[in-house]
């Protein structure tokens, strides 16, 4: 009896042990670049690039991306841009960096963020060369927050495996 019960107890925490670690998954994509397209904007992420004062992926820790945002809809009174990782089993989302490449910081977000519009109506693109991303994070989430004729929107673009 006792046999049966530890043997039924190792079996029962093997399948729930390896049930649980077959739901993990990092991501990864097979295919890059990966491309979400909305009316208004279009997210790519891409291969990082490659270079002496980049960051480089750490294996076991985190890969790279990057990503390019380019406006193809309307033009924009001001615009905000913000990325977050997940953490499996948590309902908690990273941010992947603070205060994004090209931007004074010691502006305010307001200035900084038409000062972005600008640029995207002129034609340029957000891009962020080297992006971290933790290996074990399963989804990429960026939000774009921007003005319309004074209406604020805001449109999220997630990329998983899937």
């Amino acid at each position: 009896m006792l046999k049966k019960l530890i043997l039924g107890t190792t079996a029962f925490l093997f399948i729930s042990f390896f049930s649980a670690y077959n739901g993990v998954e990092a991501l990864t994509f097979d295919t890059l670049p990966i491309v979400q397209k909305s009316s208004q904007w279009s997210v790519q992420v891409g291969v990082a690039e490659k270079g002496k004062d980049l960051g480089k992926p750490i294996k076991g820790k985190f890969n790279m991306y990057s990503l390019k945002i380019d406006k193809i809809g309307k033009d924009v009174d001001a615009v905000y841009i913000s990325s977050y990782r997940n953490e499996p089993n948590s309902i908690r989302k990273y941010g992947l960096h603070g205060c994004p490449p090209d931007w004074d910081c010691n502006k305010t977000i307001y200035e900084n963020a038409v000062s972005l519009a600008k640029q995207f109506n002129n034609g340029a693109s957000y891009q962020h060369a080297n992006l971290p991303i933790a290996e074990k994070a399963t989804e990429l989430e960026v939000d774009i927050i921007w003005t319309e004729e004074g209406r604020p929107l805001k449109e999220t673009f997630i990329f998983t495996n899937k």
